[in-house]
């Protein structure tokens, strides 16, 4: 019997991954482990057979304890993303916690290429990374590529002015969707590549800002025009429309990193650890058109 856990079971990537556990890859729930800081969240899982246990990334001791008697952990990168550093402690917590609980293999979602990415969290995956290899405990690295799902937030709201400002440049990107994501985490966490190795999680195609917004004006019914700007310009936009100072660095250092061409890359990962092709972003936006007509 192998226990597999995962940590932040109450997020969007957590809860998902844990639907494909069950679901996609047949684990039975008894073998699962759902941790958040609130197990409260969990109550759906629990009465589905699944354990829940109590996991806080501030608290080495109380994750160690949570990690007892695990064989593989996910650790799912936090959202700490206000406060410079904090994300990056917490995982080293939980990669110390894991190591004092003597589990077997870490699996960790990163992104791609943190070592030479422009984006403003890349230093907090590249650092837990390099904490995971020096454990010396088996590792799998996902590293997921920019979501199909981040266009949700700014999609709607570009959609009813018409005009898409972005700083992408002539770079592309090859986005996957989180669920993809989830699905490709539940299948390495469930059987995990042999030994230790870093994936990267695309999907299979890498497209620029026009053949992005023609797929959203296809998918929505709506005109989409692109307005090519400047990393200034566009904080300066995000700025007026309110946003917080560390969501304007990170989207802005996002557009520079596809700009740069560090987002431009299509493997076949998805495809090594699931057996079937990830949803191209067509697919997906045309599932998720009333999201992207409704703008808050």
């Amino acid at each position: 019997m192998t226990k597999l856990l995962v940590t932040g079971a109450a997020g969007q990537l957590g809860r998902a991954v844990l639907n494909h556990l069950l679901e996609t890859s047949k684990v039975s729930p008894g073998d699962i482990v759902a941790a958040s800081r609130d197990t409260s969240k969990l109550a759906d899982l629990a009465a589905k057979g699944v354990e829940t246990r109590k996991a806080d990334f501030t608290d080495e001791a109380g994750l160690a304890a949570a990690f007892a008697g695990i064989d593989r952990v996910l650790i799912i990168s936090t959202d700490d993303l206000a406060t410079p550093g904090n994300r990056l402690k917490q995982h080293k917590t939980a990669v110390a916690a894991a190591t004092k609980a003597g589990v077997k293999h870490i699996l960790y979602t990163s992104m791609p290429n943190p070592d030479k990415s422009l984006v403003s969290f890349a230093p907090d995956h590249l650092g837990t990374e390099e904490a995971i290899k020096a454990t010396g405990i088996a590792y799998t690295i996902l590293r997921n590529a920019w979501y199909d799902d981040n266009y949700l937030m700014s999609m709607p709201h570009n959609l009813e002015t018409g005009t898409w400002y972005t700083a992408y440049g002539a770079g592309k990107v090859s986005n996957i969707s989180r669920d993809d994501c989830a699905r490709a985490a539940a299948a390495a966490l469930a059987n995990p590549p042999a030994g230790s190795t870093t994936l990267t999680l695309t999907g299979s195609e890498s497209l620029n800002a026009e053949e992005i917004a023609a797929l959203v004006s296809k998918a929505s019914g709506k005109q989409l025009n692109v307005v090519h700007v400047t990393d200034e310009q566009l904080a300066g936009g995000l700025t007026s429309a309110g946003l917080p100072d560390f969501l304007v660095k990170m989207l802005v250092s996002a557009d520079a990193n596809i700009r740069a061409g560090n987002f431009d890359l299509v493997t076949s990962d998805f495809e090594k650890l699931t057996g079937s092709k990830p949803q191209p972003l067509s697919g997906y936006l045309a599932n998720n058109k009333d999201a992207l007509l409704s703008a808050h």
